[in-house]
């Protein structure tokens, strides 16, 4: 028995032995593979922390992309309801002729800059800094030297009202061709916006020659005055309501609504640009026309044009 208990001692100490041997030896190695655990652990949180995937308050799952981050985003194009200055091109109407007295400019009535009527300017409180570079008898092609003459006053607002002129010409085979006069003043709203890259442009449509034909015949001395030669290609022979005045008639107002669409569409490219149908569309009244022509807007009626630019260009 003794032998037994002196074996079981012995093996007793053995096995404590080993143990203080395996705790020795296995100690640094669990310490060193929890420490590459540990390191593990770690990257993989920064990684994930870095991502986003923890929700961090900068998150874009949670608020979104950053404002003024996304790639390749153009700030928006506001349009200006209070432009504080304006220049003016155009025609006759722009020059406020006939007007105030016969066959003569007074641009004191323009609906544009005027001074002596609520014009646009007047409205939005720009009169001091506005200009009228409108000429009477101007076509579309006139437009460039107009525009070089505006671009020395940088103005935030470019008025543009042409083209009767081009329909009022001596004969319906005069008229200006509608791919050229396109062409022309695609050229010149280009040129604009190479001089003037941040001014507004406002482009009302060629008044409807035809209404006005229909309205001022009914004055005798208006009908006398046609004949020195005020539009003939619509106003010649006023009261002969034959085929071919028909046709001529008809001719020059298809050639209106062509200039016109031509006039929408190439502002219609422009995103600081805005065309005004309203023009066209608007039935002028007899006490709104010259009582020297009975054609050009009196007074009266170039404050309707004033009332409709301002609607339009202070639409929101």
């Amino acid at each position: 028995m003794r032998a037994s208990a002196t074996r079981r001692q012995r093996s007793t100490a053995a096995s404590s032995t080993t143990m203080r041997t395996v705790v020795r030896m296995t100690t640094p190695t669990a310490a060193r593979a929890a420490a590459r655990t540990g390191v593990a652990l770690l990257t993989t949180a920064a990684v994930l922390s870095s991502s986003g995937c923890f929700g961090s308050s900068d998150s874009p799952s949670r608020h979104g992309p950053r404002a003024g981050k996304t790639p390749g985003a153009k700030r928006a194009i506001v349009w200006n309801t209070r432009p504080d200055s304006l220049a003016s091109l155009g025609d006759s109407i722009t020059r406020g002729f006939d007007a105030c007295s016969v066959l003569s400019d007074c641009p004191e009535v323009s609906w544009s800059t005027g001074t002596r009527v609520n014009s646009l300017a007047q409205r939005l409180r720009s009169g001091s800094r506005s200009w009228n570079f409108a000429k009477t008898g101007a076509v579309v092609a006139d437009l460039p030297g107009q525009i070089e003459a505006a671009t020395a006053r940088k103005p935030k607002l470019v008025t543009v009202m042409i083209g009767a002129n081009d329909a009022c010409r001596d004969s319906v085979a005069d008229m200006t061709p509608t791919d050229q006069f396109r062409t022309t003043f695609t050229s010149a709203l280009t040129r604009l916006r190479r001089d003037l890259p941040k001014a507004q442009v406002y482009v009302a449509s060629v008044p409807d020659l035809k209404r006005l034909w229909s309205e001022g015949r009914k004055n005798v001395f208006g009908k006398q005055i046609w004949k020195l030669g005020i539009c003939p290609s619509m106003l010649k022979d006023s009261d002969h309501l034959d085929a071919a005045s028909n046709d001529r008639r008809r001719q020059v107002a298809d050639r209106v609504d062509a200039y016109n669409k031509v006039l929408k569409d190439v502002c219609g490219r422009d995103p600081l640009c805005r065309y005004d149908p309203a023009v066209h569309k608007y039935r002028f009244t007899a006490s709104e026309l010259s009582k020297w022509d009975w054609f050009h807007p009196s007074k009266a009626g170039q404050r309707q044009l004033a009332e409709m630019a301002y609607r339009r260009i202070t639409a929101p």
